[in-house]
């Protein structure tokens, strides 16, 4: 199994459907922003095969060449992103959902309305200019995994109950139901109605504000993908979750309000016209934040380590990746144990390697996702639970092990020291899904 991310370029192409127009070309290597570009007749020539297709009745989805995946993907009829990897061992899926992510991160920083309706070429090109960070996180080496899971990057705050209880008292001292705690782009906490957010904007809230340069405060507008509310819509909601979007009206924006509570950790609204940001006064965060400094505080180290100080873990287990297929939630860290070889970006090219191969091959899609059939709802009975993979076996004591395990909704994936014994893996697996099950 290849390492994804090692030392290949991806291109990303996006391009107006109807006249094949570029509108932008972000690209990366080796998992850093890079100033290579494609020649405009290799952009003509990859948008001409996709449009010839389509004209034949012929949907092209993907192509490889010896060194090459394209994948090709249009949206509302209106916006074609076409994405091109080299990197090794990547996957068709991983680039399908890497497509998703972007056209969902121009339609939270643009709207749909402008997509789907292109009066100005030249004026949407500058537009989607501020999604363009966004955009190159999900082409770099990120330590978040929502993009390719599609689930929310969660961390296990030590005294989450506390922090819970002062974020809904806050959350109606503050007039809105819509309140989380994120900390380096993962959730600590929520109010109900932040979780019942849909896909994609779920996921993307948290990674824009993770991707954004520290600020003491933000007032910052947002298209929600799938709740974006038009101008009477918006006037007929009060406090329910966020209303649909009404053909034929124009979209209004909703605001996401930021206030950072210490370097890290931020408070996140989201909210209409009310309130202002200047309501949100030192007086109202010293009454509800400031009793609980310490708490807070041991947030800060969970960025990285999801997992709460002390969390017993066995000892052979080098990070891992608990999925919660229903909440579409999920706790990543690749650092229970930091000082082992392979390094931390070895280690979650190897999860996000493992996640697309079991996902593809041996577990079923995730409940909800588009590439799931009926045939193989029906079939779900006969898929395996368990799968493992181990590198370096003929040379006893090298490489490593990973086994992904599925129970009910949960999913799990380790991986594993090479001292971790083969016949060991399921069971070791199993005991380390059972004491993470009551924490998502």
């Amino acid at each position: 199994m290849g390492e994804e991310g090692t030392e290949g370029t991806v291109h990303l192409l996006c391009l107006a459907a109807s006249s094949g127009v570029p509108l932008f070309c972000r690209s990366s290597r080796g998992g850093a922003p890079a100033r290579q570009q494609l020649p405009f007749s290799v952009i003509g020539s990859l948008n001409g095969v996709h449009m010839f297709g389509q004209n034949l009745e012929v949907q092209l989805n993907s192509a490889k060449t010896e060194d090459t995946t394209v994948v090709w993907k249009s949206f509302h009829d209106s916006i074609t992103l076409i994405v091109l990897s080299s990197e090794e061992g990547t996957s068709e899926l991983r680039l399908e959902r890497l497509l998703q992510m972007v056209f969902g991160a121009m339609v939270l920083l643009v709207g749909l309305e402008e997509l789907t309706n292109i009066r100005n070429v030249e004026r949407l090109k500058k537009e989607l200019r501020a999604s363009y960070r966004l955009i190159d996180s999900f082409l770099g080496d990120s330590e978040l995994i929502g993009d390719l899971t599609q689930c929310v990057d969660c961390v296990v705050p030590p005294e989450g109950s506390l922090l819970q209880e002062a974020l809904s008292g806050f959350a109606e001292a503050a007039g809105t139901a819509f309140v989380s705690l994120v900390v380096s782009g993962r959730v600590v906490a929520a109010t109900e109605s932040w979780w019942r957010l849909g896909m994609p904007e779920a996921v993307l809230l948290p990674w824009l504000v993770g991707s954004l340069p520290p600020q003491a405060a933000r007032d910052y507008p947002v298209y929600l993908p799938h709740g974006s509310p038009t101008e009477a819509g918006l006037a007929m909601r009060r406090g329910g979750a966020p209303a649909s979007p009404l053909c034929g009206l124009p979209q209004v924006p909703h605001r996401l309000l930021t206030l950072t509570l210490l370097p890290g950790l931020e408070l996140c609204l989201l909210c209409g016209p009310r309130p202002p940001l200047s309501q949100l006064d030192a007086q109202l965060l010293e009454r509800w934040w400031q009793p609980l400094l310490d708490p807070l505080r041991a947030c800060l180290p969970l960025g990285s380590r999801a997992l709460p100080a002390g969390f017993p873990l066995h000892t052979d287990i080098l990070g891992l990746l608990l999925l919660h297929l229903e909440l579409k939630r999920c706790l990543f860290t690749v650092e229970p144990s930091g000082d082992q070889e392979p390094s931390s970006e070895q280690r979650r090219r190897l999860f996000r390697s493992f996640y697309t191969l079991v996902t593809a091959t041996h577990f079923p899609p995730e409940a909800g996702q588009p590439e799931e059939k009926a045939e193989e709802v029906v079939h779900r009975a006969q898929v395996p639970r368990a799968c493992y993979l181990v590198s370096g076996a003929e040379e006893p004591g090298t490489g490593w092990r990973l086994v992904a395990l599925q129970l009910g909704p949960r999913r799990l994936l380790l991986l594993l020291s090479a001292q971790s014994p083969t016949h060991g893996l399921r069971g070791l697996a199993t005991h380390t899904l059972h004491a993470l099950t009551p924490l998502l």
